[in-house]
């Protein structure tokens, strides 16, 4: 059995086979690892976090709100900065926080939520956070402190498709996100009688067929997990993920069939998942930019 949904993901590693393991001995540096596994299971749990996967070296814990996962991830730094040095060596730990599609099944968690995540904190130096813009814009007033009041510009990040930012590294308190970080515009999409918004409170949107997605496609020709929409640096973003391919029909432009792909969505237009944007259909999805 296996669940899919959005929620905030906070990945980290704390083990070190490198320049510390040697430095400390094999023993020594496992029995820090652990120190810190012990407290980051701490601050998730005081934060009322799900723990999904307990690797050797590796933590994986998921939140409804990002706000839990932005104090978690500055509390876990805060406790494990106070333990003992290592002789003068930093705590091998590194984390990493994300919003996105989490699929939770028997053999473990996955999804671009998971994945993502992971891929910051294996970015990160030791003893450091960096959060995804995605998780960054549904912070509240209140957690917005927590983080670095620009993103950050060395080149590892340039190539990523959001912007990132330092958790626990802030100078001052600004409580607001730079404006190069948040997008005013949203998108609003019609189905039958629902309307949805991708926006600040929801960057990422699920269509198919299964009823546990945002939008649930009846019709046969959908797969079960037809699409995404994700709200990124350059627009919204549709991700094809389907049998039958998206069929995607901009007005005032030909007709695209998206399959395995993406496509920015500058509409206004239609969506069919798995046939023709183009029929009379009514599952046919219909979306403008407001």
């Amino acid at each position: 059995m296996s669940e899919r949904k959005n929620l905030c993901v906070l990945v980290a590693l704390h083990r070190d086979n490198g320049p510390l393991a040697a430095q400390l001995g094999e023993q020594e540096a496992l029995h820090a690892a652990e120190r810190c596994a012990n407290r980051i299971e701490r601050a998730i749990a005081a934060q009322g976090g799900r723990i999904v996967l307990t690797a050797t070296g590796t933590t994986v814990a998921c939140f409804e709100r990002c706000d839990a996962g932005a104090l978690a991830a500055h509390d876990a730094l805060q406790r494990i900065r106070s333990l003992p040095p290592l002789r003068g060596a930093r705590q091998p730990v590194r984390l990493g926080l994300h919003y996105g599609i989490v699929e939770l099944t028997d053999a473990g968690p996955a999804g671009e939520g998971v994945s993502f995540a992971l891929e910051l904190a294996a970015l990160c130096a030791t003893e450091q956070a960096l959060a995804s813009a995605t998780a960054t814009m549904l912070l509240t007033s209140s957690a917005r402190p927590l983080l670095s009041s620009k993103p950050l510009a060395e080149p590892a990040f340039s190539q990523l498709p959001v912007e990132v930012f330092a958790i626990g590294q802030r100078g001052g308190l600004v409580t607001s996100i730079p404006p190069t970080a948040r997008l005013s515009q949203r998108l609003r999409l019609r189905h039958q009688e629902e309307v949805l918004f991708v926006e600040e409170q929801r960057p990422v949107l699920l269509l198919g067929r299964e009823l546990g997605n945002d939008l649930a496609i009846m019709d046969p020709r959908a797969s079960r997990q037809h699409a995404r929409i994700e709200r990124r640096r350059e627009g919204f973003v549709l991700f094809d993920q389907s049998t039958n391919g998206t069929f995607v029909a901009l007005d005032g432009q030909p007709e695209r069939c998206i399959k395995q792909d993406k496509l920015v969505l500058n509409g206004p237009g239609r969506i069919g998942c798995g046939f023709s944007a183009n029929e009379i259909e009514r599952d046919l999805v219909f979306f403008d930019i407001v």
